[in-house]
């Protein structure tokens, strides 16, 4: 997947949607905040990134050069759009395998250009939810996020704390019910926790599009707007312990 662009897709609606909408409105699925803070918090953090590729070392977000958009809501719409174009060049000139530094531990400089594409993907979702507008996200796109939401599951799985998303001997199992998609549109949770792609049988199997799966994981949709068969409470574990 070509994560430029599916991000600078994703960006381009995400702008589209909040240019004209009033800044003060809120947002319901992130309590407290208003579509002019959902905006900044976007774009500071397509700053952020871009300003850790460069360096290749942890920046403290307050210090992120231009990190504060224009008090104007046209110019902070543009500041918005600035963000996929910002990042994609420092990735070219840091080169795309040069170690920097992540929250979840060195990793390659392409690998914000994910990151940044489904925290565009998810925030989307959160104004097209807050102003009561369409919400698109493609098959493969949604399902990647899915993928990249367990991998930081894992990676961050030694800082946790409460209880396991999984007790001993469960398993969550995702499936995603778009055309096309082959094993990329399944998933296999196991204590840890650990997945890899592929069927199989869990003590709880969750369906439904990507796009689905993807918004009630992130807890932007009820649980039931997707089809859950077996254990249901353990589906709910899992997403009571997993907020983003």
């Amino acid at each position: 997947m070509d994560h430029t662009t599916a991000w600078t897709e994703q960006n381009t609606r995400l702008v589209e949607l909040v240019r004209p909408a009033d800044p003060a409105a809120p947002v319901p699925t992130c309590p407290e905040w208003t579509i002019r803070q959902l905006v900044a918090h976007v774009g500071r953090g397509d700053r952020w990134s871009t300003a850790i590729v460069r360096g290749g070392e942890f920046v403290h977000p307050r210090d992120v050069p231009g990190g504060k958009p224009p008090e104007d809501p046209d110019g902070a719409a543009d500041w918005l759009a600035q963000g996929p174009a910002l990042l994609a060049e420092a990735v070219a000139e840091a080169g795309p395998d040069t170690p920097v530094w992540t929250f979840t531990g060195p990793k390659p400089a392409a690998w914000w250009l994910r990151r940044r594409l489904h925290e565009a993907v998810v925030h989307h979702a959160d104004a097209a939810i807050a102003l009561g507008a369409p919400y698109v996200v493609e098959p493969a796109v949604a399902a990647d996020g899915i993928s990249e939401w367990l991998d930081l599951l894992v990676a961050g799985s030694a800082k946790r704390t409460g209880p396991p998303l999984l007790a001993e001997g469960q398993s969550l199992h995702l499936h995603a019910t778009d055309e096309g998609l082959g094993t990329a549109g399944e998933w296999l949770a196991r204590p840890g926790p650990e997945w890899e792609h592929g069927h199989g049988k869990g003590t709880v199997a969750v369906r439904g599009p990507a796009a689905d799966l993807l918004l009630a994981l992130m807890r932007r949709r009820p649980a039931d707007s997707v089809e859950v068969h077996g254990d249901a409470q353990v589906f709910e574990t899992w997403l009571a312990g997993t907020p983003f």
